[in-house]
């Protein structure tokens, strides 16, 4: 089940923040980086948050995250986590479909590590194409995706 998350909330912010720590873990592994960004993300950190938090439940229990933005038309999906218990279970896709599904906007746009191919594969799926390539002073190659909604 997908819900919108609050993530002022302290109890909410904390099982957001561990679904993160678990996912991320894997992913900084996957593309070699030893100093990832997002896994010094913490609790506070999300409850400072102005973006928008959706949540896949199993069982009561948080199992994925995906936090977007919009601005004008346009969705910014600026994480997606799954905790690697549910890896390969389609939950990324669910809620990758259920954020283009809100109205009113035109495209959406995402961005990754050029070494993440799982998450590469994940967005060319539903339509992502690779418009740009840079890397950031943390000196992790990124990509960014685009897709018309």
């Amino acid at each position: 089940m997908i819900n919108k998350l609050n993530n002022k909330n302290n109890d909410t912010a904390n099982k957001i923040f561990a679904v993160f720590q678990k996912s991320y873990a894997i992913e900084a592994k996957l593309i070699g980086a030893h100093n990832f960004p997002p896994l010094t993300r913490n609790t506070e950190d999300i409850k400072k948050s102005e973006t928008t938090f959706y949540g896949y439940s199993e069982n009561e229990c948080l199992v994925a995250v995906i936090e977007v933005d919009t601005n004008n038309e346009r969705l910014d999906i600026c994480s997606l986590t799954v905790d690697p218990s549910y890896f390969k279970k389609g939950i990324a896709s669910k809620l990758i479909n259920y954020v283009l599904a809100i109205g009113d906007l035109s495209h959406a746009r995402v961005e990754t590590a050029v070494a993440n191919t799982p998450a590469i594969s994940l967005y060319k799926k539903h339509g992502f194409v690779e418009f740009k390539r840079w890397t950031p002073s943390h000196g992790i190659e990124k990509l960014a995706m685009s897709v018309v909604i």
